[in-house]
């Protein structure tokens, strides 16, 4: 196979519900099996749960699942260009990725009294800059390990590659727990990073405008994102309430590693302390 045709097939792989690896191709209609919206129907408090960059709703389901067994109503969306191939993300942006969540935010704020909001990497990015525009109509925010700024010299270079290269080596499955696979691309599509860079500097210099309250989750080796963004997160939240949580256990995707019960229980926890709403 050329470097072409091999760009054109990129191999993604899952994991079942056993953590045992599956190879995967998409399904009809081009989403990859596992990289559906999920959408879990419960009572007036709301949870919104956004993924990652070159992610899909494969690393936040377990997260959905324990809030929707808790009495949330849960939604979690597939972000543009996520969950079919790579080259598909090339083609959108960050606010194609920010107008998805934003759609599903005003759905859930229809359905119920209260909702938060909750992300994951580039899914906490997205997460905070809904915060800093929607205002009061948030009731909370989660983040794990939320991407706002990089000193990789390779994302630096990002800019200058995107001019004459689709993509460079995958991000995806920074987990530290033995046998778990994260459904994402293999690849990074570069000028979809481009856009992501863009934004950063955006939602940084907005952060004063969150009032939420927020708990920031953030994994002590992480081989993604790394610690100068939880540093910026902190020091530009001037208002409202944070608390940030250390996860010694885990890597980067820390809702599928051996973190996960914590971040989810903590979340549960954070909800119905900040919520009018009862849940259930």
């Amino acid at each position: 196979m050329t470097a072409a045709a091999a760009r054109d097939h990129p191999t993604v792989t899952t994991c079942d519900r056993l953590g045992a690896d599956v190879s995967t191709a998409p399904s009809d209609g081009g989403i990859l099996p596992g990289a559906e919206p999920v959408d879990l129907p419960g009572g007036p408090v709301g949870a919104l749960l956004c993924h990652g960059f070159t992610g899909t709703t494969q690393s936040m389901r377990p997260w959905a699942e324990h809030l929707a067994a808790a009495g949330l109503t849960v939604s979690a969306p597939r972000l543009p260009g996520h969950g079919t191939r790579w080259q598909d993300m090339n083609r959108t942006r960050f606010s194609d990725w920010y107008g998805e969540l934003e759609r599903s935010f005003d759905d859930l704020r229809a359905r119920c009294e209260s909702v938060f909001v909750m992300g994951l990497s580039m899914g906490g990015t997205l997460s905070l800059r809904l915060a800093e525009l929607r205002g009061a109509q948030v009731a909370g925010v989660v983040v794990v390990n939320a991407s706002l700024a990089s000193e990789r010299k390779d994302v630096k270079l990002a800019p200058y590659l995107a001019k004459v290269l689709p993509s460079m080596p995958g991000i995806a499955s920074d987990i530290k727990k033995p046998g778990v696979n994260e459904l994402a691309y293999d690849k990074v599509p570069l000028r979809a990073l481009v856009s992501l860079q863009k934004a950063w500097p955006v939602v940084v210099q907005d952060l004063h405008r969150i009032t939420a309250p927020m708990l920031v989750f953030r994994s002590r080796t992480d081989h993604v994102v790394e610690q100068v963004s939880g540093r910026v997160l902190l020091e530009g939240m001037v208002h409202g309430t944070v608390e940030e949580r250390v996860l010694e256990d885990s890597y980067h995707v820390a809702t599928l590693d051996n973190d996960a019960p914590e971040i989810f229980a903590g979340s549960l926890d954070f909800v119905l302390a900040h919520s009018s709403a009862a849940a259930g």
